[in-house]
């Protein structure tokens, strides 16, 4: 159920923004109800926001500026800027009675495009091809040293089921590629999350098979394209390791938008420098940003980029969307869109 009271529904509700939206999506949340009571501070520390309106606050969207919990005693909801919310998990106010949300969801289309994207770039020898360009060379062996693995009748395994996950299945079966998926909870397959229309795979009717997370190695070994979309959580840390890894066909090829510290980074290197595996595409680290020290910097079969997976000209759009959906939800006493799990760590 919402945590706003149907008694108090003709009542202000008070709303801090701390995200630097355009006036026209303000103007957009304003319109869900006139009882909305919307005031913008856009910054990163709750430090910023004028103690008077922390303490009537009922309602915080926010990147980052977080509050303690004696600062905001009416303090009901806490809808985040992000999908995923790791760094703050450790929080106070996540560890109350507040209902915390995330905009998982929100960033679906350019994430998934990216692991396409990587996906192509990886098995096209696209950095090996700018590598001759760079040295204007045109090698004698280019129909070898070229040659693809195509995504059609290619296995692809995607490490965690949501909305994120749903959408590159879908596009990689339009592209004719089998498709193998791990899912933490596999007696729930609907996804209840937010999902924009016409978009991922809701009923899970699109994979060829579903493994328990327990059987990963096992369908790793199917793949050759391993992506790993899951969220960082106590049981997800170190997820993909050597175990994984070393079952990987030397053919094959990992692609990372998850969250850093998923990927053993240290198995990963040796994976790459000793070729259990033919090349990773990563947008996320353990330590961001990547160290200079780092030895993927120099490894010719590592993509890399400084986590930009899910940028997008439209997430400001899509924020708004989710954010009025749930206000509105909120007002009627619905259940909000997703419900942050402490038990889970998403």
């Amino acid at each position: 159920p919402s945590p706003y009271s149907t008694m108090a529904a003709m009542a202000d509700i008070p709303v801090i923004i701390t995200v630097d939206l355009p006036d026209r999506l303000i103007d957009r949340l304003r319109s869900v109800s006139p009882h909305l009571k919307i005031r913008v501070h856009p910054t990163g520390e709750a430090s910023d926001i004028p103690d008077e309106q922390l303490g009537e606050m009922e309602i915080l969207y926010t990147r980052r500026a977080l509050p303690e919990p004696e600062q905001v005693p009416n303090l009901r909801w806490i809808q985040f800027h992000w999908s995923g919310i790791d760094p703050f998990v450790e929080h106070s106010l996540l560890r109350s009675d507040v209902f915390v949300t995330t905009l998982s969801g929100a960033a679906v289309p350019q994430m998934a495009e990216y692991a396409l994207t990587m996906m192509m770039a990886a098995s096209h020898h696209l950095p090996d091809m700018l590598d001759h360009k760079r040295r204007k060379h045109w090698p004698e062996d280019r129909f070898t040293r070229f040659r693809p693995q195509e995504l059609r009748g290619s296995t692809v395994g995607i490490v965690g089921y949501g909305s994120i996950g749903r959408e590159i299945a879908r596009l990689c079966q339009a592209f004719g590629a089998r498709v193998l998926v791990t899912k933490r909870d596999l007696k729930s397959l609907e996804h209840k999350g937010y999902q924009l229309e016409g978009l991922g795979d809701p009923q899970a009717e699109l994979p060829n098979r579903i493994y328990p997370p327990q059987a990963l190695a096992s369908m790793a070994a199917e793949c050759d394209f391993l992506v790993i979309t899951v969220p960082l959580a106590p049981q997800t840390r170190g997820l993909v390791g050597e175990k994984v890894l070393r079952r990987m066909k030397p053919t094959a090829y990992l692609i990372d938008v998850s969250r850093g510290g998923v990927v053993d980074h240290g198995a990963l290197v040796e994976a790459l420098k000793d070729h259990w595996i033919a090349g990773a595409a990563l947008d996320v680290y353990p330590v961001e940003p990547l160290p200079e020290s780092s030895p993927l910097w120099e490894l010719p079969n590592a993509i890399l980029s400084p986590h930009v997976a899910g940028t997008s000209g439209q997430y400001l759009e899509r924020a708004a969307e989710l954010f009025s959906e749930n206000l509105r939800r909120y007002i009627a006493n619905e259940p909000l869109l997703n419900r942050y799990d402490p038990k889970l760590g998403y």
